[in-house]
């Protein structure tokens, strides 16, 4: 009999790049971290129940949405910078793994915008499991096929606003993605404090300075009308709107919309119809102590667009100068996967993370359903654990009336651990396309030191993000995670690797501090 094996499934989709049609010009900004703030926070996260193990005998076909956001790693690291550890609630792990990027094969064509390649091997946390990792890299758009830009700056200018963390980095951060558009985009700028108003109509992108200007003067004071801002944005974005380009409202603000349309679900179907309409939303988070964390993110999800905090200058320039295309071009939206585990292999599974982004069974194959979009050059990252079969010690106790071993071998001979189908429309299409791909069971590596860098730092940042969300499952020390982590760094252009390195370090000191009280 093989020995008992605990597998970690890991999906990981990436968009590669369009060659990039903003060209980056030198803007002066700074890296810096900024002072901590008053400990007593009002800031809010949801807190949502864990994934169980799932039994794969019951149930074993598996659904959610992608998800390209990565706000609660920036927040991770702001708290951590702060000399706080980040609330278990804070922590979205699939957050944490989707901030790296990782460099997987293109597809071959444009004709079919995805490819999919895996590694599997072993889960650093436990002798027993394994962890499967499955990159999806779309097609590179070349840039005379991305369309202009139709651009509304919605800026939150409220009291609350006031702070180098937050409307300074506001402006700052606005300022360096003017500087990456071409002369033919437009930039529109509307305000929201006690009342909304336009500060800048439709202006061509080659009228930089009268952009930069308008920004310069902003002030911040008053309470905060989110609710009218966003409907005075998404009129704007109406009457500018272009046809096959990009239209997009990005929102920059605390989250603390307290005057106004506040409710929820009001603003929810506001940001849905305009979807309809062809205009997305991105959600730029800045400052902490009345943060609204749960409110940035769902305004971005309904809105087909993708939400980050911005904690420094640095994040500025990752969202909205290296990963420009990224933010603002969407390459395919509504982005569902279904994985099926094949019984006869895997007994269990769990997935970690994308609490908030399950889907029912139905739902896949259903084109009404609203899922996550993806811009180019996106990483994703989707997490499962499973156990197989021939486990001597399964998590979950073997009914007595049932038969011991499965009489069906038919997809057992094909060797084939799992089926892995995604399915996505293209961007200004109604109907959904078919992505296939075997997951096989002979493709499985025994020692850690044969995988890549990337299979390798993923693990050790799904690790990360458990621990720090209280994981009842996967414990690794901080500093197995640091080691797991430094001999996996690869290339790291930017020192995004690096710099995590350091979170851990900070982490376990945090955490060492908390236990000597």
């Amino acid at each position: 009999m093989r020995s008992t094996l605990f597998c970690l499934c890991i999906f990981t989709i990436g968009l590669s790049a369009c060659s990039a049609p903003y060209v980056y010009q030198n803007y002066p900004g700074n890296n810096e971290a900024f002072a901590p703030q008053d400990t007593d926070s009002q800031d809010k996260f949801i807190a949502l129940p864990k994934n169980n193990i799932k039994l794969t005998k019951r149930e074993p076909v598996s659904t959610f949405s992608i998800d390209v956001d990565t706000g609660s790693y920036s927040i991770a690291r702001r708290m951590l910078s702060m000399g706080n550890l980040p609330p278990p609630e804070a922590v979205r792990v699939e957050e944490f793994i989707n901030y790296f990027d990782y460099d997987y094969l293109p597809p071959q064509s444009s004709k079919v915008p995805f490819s999919v390649s895996t590694e599997i091997g072993p889960t650093p946390w436990d002798q027993n499991t394994q962890l499967l990792q499955i990159g999806i890299k779309g097609y590179e758009v070349p840039p005379e096929e991305v369309g202009n830009s139709n651009l509304v700056f919605l800026i939150d200018v409220s009291g609350s606003m006031q702070g180098e963390d937050r409307l300074d980095l506001v402006k700052q951060a606005l300022t360096s993605l003017t500087y990456q558009l071409r002369p033919d985009d437009q930039i529109s700028i509307v305000v929201y404090a006690g009342a909304a108003g336009v500060i800048l109509p439709p202006t061509f992108a080659y009228q930089k300075s009268r952009i930069i200007e308008a920004l310069d003067q902003l002030e911040a004071g008053g309470s905060t009308n989110g609710g009218e801002g966003i409907q005075l944005a998404y009129s704007l974005a109406q009457k500018a709107y272009i046809e096959g380009g990009i239209n997009r409202i990005i929102l920059c603000t605390d989250g603390d919309l307290n005057v106004g349309i506040t409710d929820t679900n009001q603003l929810k179907s506001l940001v849905e119809a305009n979807r309809e309409r062809g205009i997305s939303l991105t959600t730029l988070g800045f400052g902490l102590g009345n943060y609204n964390d749960h409110l940035m993110e769902q305004l971005a999800d309904i809105g087909n667009g993708n939400y980050a905090y911005i904690d420094n200058y640095s994040e500025a320039r990752r969202v909205l100068v290296d990963q420009a295309n990224s933010t603002l071009m969407t390459i395919a939206k509504d982005v569902k996967i279904q994985i099926e585990f094949n019984p006869e292999v895997v007994n269990e599974y769990r997935l970690i993370g994308y609490e908030n982004r399950l889907l029912n069974r139905a739902d896949f194959n259903n084109d009404k359903v609203d899922a996550g979009d993806i811009g180019a050059g996106h990483t994703v990252t989707a997490i499962y654990e499973i156990r197989l079969s021939d486990s001597d010690n399964p998590s979950i106790d073997p009914l007595r009336y049932q038969t011991a071993h499965p009489t069906n071998e038919r997809q057992n001979d094909h060797g084939e651990l799992a089926y892995l189908k995604l399915r996505y429309k293209l961007p200004d299409g109604d109907h959904s396309q078919l992505v296939k791909h075997p997951i096989l069971t002979q493709d499985i590596k025994n020692k850690l030191y044969d995988m890549s860098d990337d299979f390798r730092f993923s693990a050790a940042v799904a690790a990360f993000g458990q621990k720090l969300g209280h994981s009842q499952i996967a414990d690794m020390p901080y500093a197995s995670i640091h080691a797991l982590a430094s001999g996996a760094l690869g290339q790291d252009k930017f020192g995004y690797r690096r710099e995590f390195m350091s979170l851990i370090k900070s982490a376990e000191t945090l955490s060492q501090q908390q236990s000597s009280l």
